[in-house]
Order: structure tokens, then C-alpha cells, then sequence
């Protein structure tokens, strides 16, 4: 009989748990590849993974075995399935809405026309106060990119509050905007799962916490971990690699069960935070260190940034967001003091996983939160989503009035039909484009919900080339050399439109005359010169393409867990 392996806070072996998650997806109709085994320590392991037939639904797992890895892997390819979160910055297609649900059988749709009252059942009044501190949020705003239709309206999901079981809706567009992929989990049970989405969010907030305000930890006591072999041995593997390593009690005096393990690089002088959460302090300590490896060989950890003193910038969105990202953010000098901001005071709750979940309810509710949450089991494996407004937000709330992930999708049928645009509408998009203030290093496909493919246009075509395109149709010689100048200094385009856009330059200089153009084309060919031709005349270039196989292998797979949620 062939021995199973149960680790902390999990309800099943992992044996059975991979069996049961491979099982389950080979039943949705997804092909799993593992790729880029890593073991750099010893009981530290990492994984990825994606669907063959899309690159693009992919998730990491780590852990300290093998199997341990695979089984984190595959519960995080779950819970990016149940709740949509591989397709959350994509549009899926026209006929998503010709089916009797979008996301879920349980989802409410409201108008989000400007003459539209707010709907009273669109979020409380205390929730509308802080998506919507300043009051000039349009219901607008509030329509997802997935389904970018705002004649059909806001789409809201139903989420649970914790403390009295009240159900509220949150907008689609809300989390996906605020939230992102923090606060999902998949478990054995929807204890677990809950467990570990609570863990993760408490295990975010306060990590960025720590690292705004440059507190500085107390360090764990040698005796400690001497508790922990197989950790200690992880640790002094890196040791003989010639790097530094400090284990940290990141609970802020026994409040929240946080540990953090930071890497020293002697080597470029950098350094790495890791933090891991749980109610058990092996868990959170072990995550700890299986984050900071996850995905990376021990050559990579002399890649990242040394600390710095100014606190402002460390304290910044931008960095904050590396750090959410992939931790490799700028860290204060303040937190490598030698005199910490807490005494040692660690949290270590034993109970079952139910009693876990309860406990960290509690502690959250204790800080004048509320938790909401949304239980998905359409895929047969326990898998959830939880909200803590204030707290477990990656992005500030003004992010819907500023920066919302919908700003584009009013443009999308006319970039995507741009070879059919009159010389008029060009030069009006164009206008458009100029007020809506974008960035012109915007790739497009972001704007529009399509994906980055490799090998096509999409990949590196962003608003300031889009720009060019409309301002070529138009016949607006000036803006179109502007632009063209701008294209060249960044550069960062595929060589072939480089060149193109170089030529253009040359001949707008010029006034385009003849007697250069033999030149020019020895230097940069025949093809080159034609595409010039074009561009001039006011038509696309002939490689202008929409095409994205990309995008037509996520709305595939959509739909195989819409089956699932039709038959749930």
C-alpha cells in the first residue's frame, strides 16, 4: 500500500488531493502540463503549470515536497477557475451575453446609464462610502471589461457578510479592479479554503503595512527554529551559498499570524522580503521560505534591489505593487534596524481547520472589519473568494474614477475595425484618444481586453503606435511625423515597424521627395518603402492584423467552466 502524506493545515493527503484536482480537470476538459521544477533547497520545491491548448491559464505552486508543490499548483489553477480570475482582464466575446448568465447563475444586473438613479441594493451605504469617497463615480465606471456592454449594465455577485449573513453585490468591475487575485482559495473543505484566502489577505496587509512604515521586526530565537529541521536546513543551504538570512516574527506583537523570512545578498548588496500567514506558525513559517524560492534558481536571488533610506518611495503604489507582484520592491533601511518595533510574540493557533476559520474572523472583525464572502463548488473542489474592505484592496478605491480597467472598451470596435475608419472618424478617434489622457506606452490589447500574444501585433502595439495608425489615416502629416519621432525614441517596437516608422520620418523631413527615394530604398528596402507608401496615402500598412488565437483559446475555455456552473 502505497503511504500517504499529510501535511499542516490541510484536511486530506496530498495523494488524494492531487488525484481528486487532476481527476476533476481532466473532466472539465483541461490538458495540464508541469513545467519548471525547481528544488534549489532541500524541502523547498516549485512548480508551473499550465492548460496546453492555452498558455495563458497558468498558475506557480511551492511547497516543501514535491508533492507538496504540485498539490499548491493545482489548488491555485482551481481557484483561478471558480472565480474567473484567469479571464478577469479579458473581454470574452459577443455572445457572452446571449447566455442565460455571464459569470454566475446567481449574478444581478443593474442600468448604468447616466440618468440612473444609484440602485439602493448596489452595495450598502457604508460600502458606497468607500468605493466612492469623493461621490463622482459614474455607474458607468461600474461595467466590466468582460462583458464591455453598457446598454446590457453593472453586474453584480453575491457575497455573504461574515458576521451576520447578510448578502450584499459587488460590482464585477469592483473586484476586479481593487482586489485582483487576493482573497481566492481552494481547499479540501471550504474551511480550509477559507483559511488560506483569510491567511493571504491578512498576510498581504500586513506585510505592505510593515513595509510602508519601515517597522522593523524582532528576529525569531535560534532555539526556535531549531524546532523546525527541515526549515533550518533550507535556511543553511542559502547560508553556504554566501547569502544572509533573517527570520522574522511579523506578527506586530502576537496580533496577526504573519512570519517573514528576508534574504541578504552580499553579493549586489540586495535584498528579499518573503512573508507567509496562517494560524499554525510552521505554515506561516514555511511559506515564508517556500515564497521566497517559488520559481526562482539561487542565481536569481542576486538580482534584486538594495535597501534605501527614503521611506516615501519605498511607502509608494508603484513599489507596493512590485511587492504584490513579486515581492522583489524596494525595502527601507528602517527595517533592518537592530532595535525592533515589537518583542517576539508569535502566533501559533492549533484547533481544526473550521476552528482555524473562526479564529480568523475573529481577529479581523476585532479591527472594525467586515468580511464578505462567496463560496464556489461548481468544479467539484471547494474553492472561494473573500473581500475585506479597507483591508484587503491591492488597489486604492480612486482606482475606479482614474485608472478603471474599462476606460477602453468604448473604443474597441473602431480600433478593431480601424482598416474600415473614414479619414474623419480616424482623426476623431484620435481626439478621443488625446482627451481620454492614456498612456502612450499603454499596450492596446490591455485597453481593449485582448491578450498579449506573441508573434502578432498585439504584443508590443500600444496607444502612441495607435495613435500614428489614425493620424495616417486621417492625412494629418504633422501629427503623423510627431508621432512617428516619438515611436523611434522609444523604440521598443517589433525591427521591421521600426524601420518603417524610421522611413516615414525621412521622407516627412524631406517633403517627400522623389529624388531620395532610390536612396532610401537601399537602405531600407523595397518592402519598407511600399509600407511607407501606404502609410502616406492614408491606408494600414499591409501587416495590420486583428487576428488573436489567444483571445479565441481563453473564450474557449470560458466556456468550459460555464458547462460546469450550467450543470452545478
Amino acid at each position: 500500500m502505497t503511504e500517504k502524506h499529510y501535511i499542516a493545515g490541510k484536511d486530506a493527503a496530498l495523494e488524494d488531493s492531487i488525484a481528486k484536482m487532476q481527476k476533476q480537470l481532466q473532466n472539465l476538459g483541461f490538458d495540464i502540463q508541469e513545467h519548471a521544477w525547481l528544488n534549489p533547497v532541500p524541502h523547498v520545491w516549485s512548480v508551473h503549470i499550465n492548460d496546453s491548448s492555452c498558455p495563458l491559464l497558468f498558475t506557480n505552486g511551492k511547497g516543501g515536497s514535491k508533492q507538496a508543490a504540485l498539490a499548491s499548483a493545482l489548488g491555485e489553477y482551481f481557484e483561478r477557475l471558480a472565480t474567473n480570475y484567469f479571464w478577469a482582464d479579458f473581454y470574452l466575446g459577443d455572445n457572452l451575453l446571449t447566455q442565460n448568465f455571464a459569470h454566475y447563475p446567481n449574478e444581478q444586473w443593474f442600468p448604468a446609464q447616466e440618468s440612473s438613479d444609484w440602485p439602493e441594493a448596489l452595495l450598502s451605504k457604508e460600502l458606497l462610502d468607500f468605493y466612492n469617497p469623493s461621490g463622482q463615480l459614474q455607474l458607468a465606471q461600474l461595467v466590466d471589461l468582460n462583458t464591455a456592454n453598457y446598454e446590457k449594465g453593472i453586474c453584480t455577485l453575491p457575497f455573504k457578510r461574515q458576521r451576520d449573513g447578510k448578502e450584499c453585490l459587488f460590482p464585477v468591475n469592483i473586484i476586479g479592479n481593487l482586489y485582483v487575485s487576493n482573497g481566492m482559495s481552494a481547499g479540501n473543505s471550504q474551511a480550509e479554503a477559507r483559511v488560506q484566502a483569510l491567511s493571504e489577505i491578512l498576510e498581504r496587509f500586513i506585510k505592505f503595512k510593515i513595509i510602508e512604515e519601515g517597522i522593523c521586526l524582532p528576529d525569531v530565537p535560534q532555539q526556535v527554529l531549531e524546532k523546525y529541521p527541515d526549515i533550518l536546513e533550507g535556511i543553511r543551504k542559502l547560508e553556504e551559498k554566501g547569502f544572509s538570512v533573517l527570520v522574522k516574527d511579523a506578527s506586530l506583537g502576537g496580533q496577526f499570524p504573519v512570519m517573514n523570512v528576508t534574504l541578504l545578498s552580499p553579493e549586489n548588496q540586495g535584498c528579499f522580503a518573503s512573508f507567509g500567514a496562517h494560524p499554525k506558525f510552521f505554515v506561516a513559517l514555511e511559506r515564508s521560505l517556500t515564497e521566497l524560492l517559488q520559481g526562482r534558481e539561487l542565481a536569481a536571488l542576486n538580482e534584486f534591489p538594495a535597501p534605501i533610506h527614503n521611506l516615501d518611495e519605498v511607502a509608494s503604489p508603484e513599489n507596493i505593487e512590485t511587492h504584490f507582484i513579486d515581492s522583489s520592491g524596494l525595502m527601507g533601511w528602517s527595517f533592518f534596524s537592530d532595535t525592533s518595533d515589537y518583542d517576539y510574540s508569535p502566533c501559533d493557533f492549533e484547533g481544526t481547520t473550521n476552528e482555524e476559520f473562526i479564529w480568523l474572523c475573529e481577529l479581523i472583525e476585532q479591527t472594525g472589519r467586515d468580511i464578505y464572502i462567496a463560496d464556489y463548488e461548481h468544479l467539484g473542489v471547494p474553492c472561494c473568494r473573500i473581500l475585506v474592505p479597507s483591508m484587503s484592496e491591492i488597489y486604492a478605491s480612486e482606482d475606479l474614477e482614474w485608472a478603471n480597467n474599462n476606460v477602453g472598451i468604448g473604443l474597441r470596435n473602431q480600433i478593431l475595425q480601424l482598416d474600415a475608419l473614414s479619414a474623419e472618424d480616424a482623426q476623431t478617434l484620435a481626439d478621443e484618444i488625446d482627451e481620454m489622457a492614456l498612456d502612450d506606452m499603454q499596450p492596446v490589447g490591455a485597453l481593449i481586453g485582448l491578450p498579449l500574444q506573441p508573434n502578432t501585433l498585439w504584443k508590443d502595439f500600444r496607444v502612441a503606435e495607435l495613435k500614428v495608425l489614425l493620424v495616417a489615416i486621417s492625412q494629418n502629416k504633422d501629427a503623423l511625423l510627431e508621432g512617428c519621432e516619438w515611436l523611434i525614441d522609444f523604440s521598443q517596437i517589433e525591427e521591421k515597424r521600426y524601420k518603417l516608422y524610421h522611413c516615414v520620418v525621412n521622407r516627412l523631413e524631406c517633403d517627400d521627395d522623389p529624388q531620395y527615394h532610390s536612396t532610401m530604398e537601399k537602405l531600407y528596402s523595397k518592402e519598407i518603402m511600399r509600407e511607407a507608401d501606404q502609410l502616406l496615402s492614408g491606408s494600414l500598412p499591409s501587416w495590420w492584423s486583428t487576428e488573436n488565437t489567444w483571445q479565441d483559446a481563453l473564450i474557449e475555455a470560458y466556456q468550459k467552466v460555464q458547462k460546469a456552473k450550467y450543470q452545478s
